[in-house]
């Protein structure tokens, strides 16, 4: 006997807004569980270019993230969700009016929006499928590369070894408000905290890695190298915007962000002497619907 319930997550980042919906099977008499992916909504709702240049989310996206949080609150009934979390990273955590924006679409919506820190959100990830691709005799280093942030978890002998969250995101770099100061000191964090380390491979997060990854035409489990992130690296910078929309087939909001997340997922390998870096595919979404399933479970 089979049992199955619908989870829905609302990732509200600076560069997009997504709404995935898993389907949870369980057996009686098996411990495994199934989660199933049974859609997945983005919209490009680039909140980060209003905070990180204004510090306040304008009304125009305001109003889109409204008509989106109602869209996202039908299609959740229509597919019978029994548990939600919207969770809202660095943007709406920057923006003087985020509080205030929470509270106008819970009025208007229903749904109730949490904003979370950089350690909550690299504690949700670490929820994932994470641990299944992390061996006990190896080193790795994770990198979340979002729009406003990137975040760093060291792992050693299967445990967490040190953690970092730096204000360094693509919307970020892409609008020059990056200062060199942090810039060099997230280059001194990766160095210094690899250094004790041999043999340390990457595991990169975050939709433009994905990408990076769907267009190499590797198997899911392997990774890709540091000689061919560098020839991609090469590839998008020597592209205009428009060769890569068209030649590259890419969507005309990862087309520019793609640019500077390539730059450091190849620094990062750079930084941490690592010659791979695998890309599984995991996110703030999934580790919220293992977060729900857990919190209901435990």
């Amino acid at each position: 006997m089979i049992t199955q319930k619908n989870y829905a997550a609302i990732d509200i980042g600076s560069n997009a807004v997504r709404l995935l919906v898993s389907t949870i099977t369980e057996q009686k008499g098996r411990e495994e569980i199934d989660f199933r992916k049974t859609s997945l909504v983005r919209v490009p709702i680039r909140l980060g270019e209003d905070v990180f240049k204004e510090s306040i989310i304008s009304e125009k996206n305001i109003e889109r993230m409204v008509d989106t949080m109602q869209a996202f609150n039908l299609l959740m009934k229509s597919h019978g969700i029994e548990k939600y979390k919207a969770c809202a990273t660095s943007a709406m955590r920057e923006a003087r009016n985020g509080a205030e924006v929470v509270e106008k679409i819970k009025a208007k919506t229903g749904v109730e929006i949490e904003i979370i820190d950089g350690n909550h959100e690299a504690a949700i990830i670490a929820a994932t499928d994470l641990h299944e691709l992390i061996k006990n005799d190896c080193n790795y280093l994770y990198v979340d590369v979002g729009g406003g942030s990137t975040e760093y978890t060291l792992y050693s002998g299967g445990k967490t070894v040190a953690s970092r969250s730096f204000k360094i995101g693509t919307v970020r770099l892409l609008n020059n408000l990056v200062e060199d100061g942090t810039w060099e000191e997230m280059e001194k964090w990766v160095r210094e905290t690899t250094k004790p380390y041999k043999d340390i491979d990457l595991i990169g997060s975050g939709g433009n890695i994905n990408n990076i990854f769907k267009t190499s035409g590797k198997k899911e489990g392997k990774p890709l190298s540091l000689a061919y992130i560098k020839k991609y690296n090469e590839l998008l910078n020597s592209l205009s915007y428009e060769e890569r929309v068209m030649d590259l087939k890419l969507k005309s909001d990862r087309a520019d962000v793609i640019i500077p997340a390539s730059k450091i997922y190849l620094s990062s390998m750079k930084w941490a002497r690592a010659d791979n870096i695998f890309v599984p595919k995991i996110g703030l979404a999934d580790g919220i619907i293992k977060s729900l399933y857990n919190g209901n479970n435990n």
